[in-house]
C-alpha cells in the first residue's frame, strides 16, 4: 500500500515546512486544538447511521470509542494532530530512514499503552494522525486524515524502537500544575506505513 510518493526531496520545496522547533509548549493550547478534530470525527462516524461514537470517558484510554447499533463496542479512536513536521529528522534520526514529509509522531509512552489496551480489552484501538501544514501532502487551510490499527503499529515499533524514538528537550508550557504532561518522547511512523482516511 502506497499512500505518499516518497519523490518530495524537502531541501528543494519552493514551501518548505518550518524546521525551527517551536520552544513553547502549551499544553492546554495543544489539547482545545485536538479536540476540534476529533468532534469532526466523531461527527463523521455518527454521519454513517452504522455507528455510534462519543468522547471516551475512561481515563487512559484513546479519545472515541465507537459502538455498533446494539451499543456493543467495536473500537476506541485515538487522535493525533500534526501541525509541525520534524525537518530534521535525518539529521537526529538517521538511521529510521525518514524524510520529514512523510514522518508523524506519537508519544511513546501512549503507543505502549494503546498496545496494552488493545490486548487487555480485546477491542481494536486505531491511531488516526491529522497532517496539517504539509505542502506537499494537504491544501492550504486543509487536512487529511491517516491511520492503522495499534496492533499494525506495534510489529513496527518493536522492529524500529532503537532508530525511530526521540526526545526532545522540555520547553515552556510542559508543565502544568507542577506536572509534567507535555510530550517529549516520541515514536515516528512513515505515512506509507498507515493509510488514509478517504474524508
Amino acid at each position: 500500500m502506497q499512500v505518499v510518493n516518497n519523490i518530495f526531496d524537502c531541501s528543494r520545496c519552493s514551501t518548505r515546512c518550518d524546521g525551527v522547533s517551536k520552544g513553547i509548549y502549551i499544553f492546554n493550547n495543544d489539547v482545545s486544538f485536538s479536540e476540534r478534530y476529533e468532534n469532526l470525527i466523531i461527527d463523521k462516524i455518527n454521519s454513517y447511521g452504522k455507528y455510534q461514537s462519543n468522547k471516551c470517558k475512561k481515563d487512559g484510554f484513546p479519545d472515541i470509542e465507537i459502538k455498533d447499533l446494539q451499543e456493543n463496542l467495536y473500537r476506541y479512536l485515538e487522535v493525533k494532530v500534526q501541525q509541525r513536521t520534524f525537518m530534521h529528522i535525518s539529521k537526529y534520526l538517521p538511521d529510521s530512514l525518514l524524510k520529514p514529509s512523510e514522518t508523524v509522531a506519537l508519544n511513546a509512552s501512549d503507543l505502549v499503552r494503546y498496545f496494552e489496551i488493545e490486548r487487555r480489552t480485546g477491542v481494536t484501538t486505531v491511531i488516526v494522525w491529522v497532517v496539517l501544514n504539509r505542502s506537499c501532502i494537504v491544501r492550504e487551510n486543509s487536512f487529511k486524515l491517516f491511520f492503522q490499527t495499534s496492533k499494525e503499529l506495534e510489529k513496527i515499533y518493536n522492529t524500529q524502537k532503537k532508530y525511530r524514538t526521540f526526545r526532545r528537550k522540555s520547553g515552556e508550557g510542559d508543565v502544568v500544575d507542577g506536572v509534567h504532561k507535555g510530550v517529549t518522547v516520541n515514536f515516528h511512523f512513515s505515512l506509507n506505513e498507515l493509510k488514509e482516511w478517504q474524508w
